[in-house]
C-alpha cells in the first residue's frame, strides 16, 4: 500500500527541518573557521587571506539558502495542516502534530517563518 498524503507531507516537513538544522550547523562551523583564521598571524600562513575570503564567501552562500528554505518549510507546514483536516488515521495525525510542533519550536524567533495563519498548530 502506498503511503498516504499525510504521511508524505509529514516526511517532507521532517526532511526540510533536518536540512535547515544541517545548514545552521554548517554556518556555525564556518563562523568558527573564520574566527580561527582571523586570529592567525599572517606570518604563519601565506594563504590566510585567500582562505579567509573563501570561508566568508562560503558562509554568505550558506546564509543565502535560509530564506528559500524557510519558505519551503512554511509551505510544507501549510500543506501538512491541510492534510490533517482530511485524515482519519490517529497515528498519522499524532505524528503530524508532533512534526508541526517541532517545526514551530525550531523556527521560534524567526520572523520570516511565522505561521501563515498567525497562530500555532493545533
Amino acid at each position: 500500500m502506498a503511503p498516504s498524503q499525510t504521511k508524505i507531507a509529514t516526511s517532507v516537513l521532517q526532511r526540510l527541518l533536518k536540512e535547515e538544522a544541517s545548514y545552521h550547523k554548517e554556518a556555525e562551523s564556518q563562523k568558527k573557521r573564520i574566527s580561527d583564521l582571523e586570529k592567525q598571524n599572517n606570518d604563519q600562513d601565506e594563504n590566510r587571506d585567500f582562505k579567509l575570503k573563501q570561508e566568508k564567501r562560503a558562509l554568505e552562500e550558506t546564509k543565502a539558502i535560509f530564506p528559500s528554505l524557510r519558505e519551503r518549510i512554511a509551505n510544507a507546514r501549510e500543506k501538512l495542516q491541510a492534510q490533517l483536516e482530511s485524515t482519519n488515521d490517529e497515528a498519522e495525525i499524532e505524528q503530524a502534530k508532533k512534526v508541526l510542533a517541532e517545526a514551530m519550536e525550531q523556527q521560534k524567533g524567526d520572523p520570516d517563518s511565522a505561521h501563515p495563519s498567525g497562530d500555532a498548530p493545533q
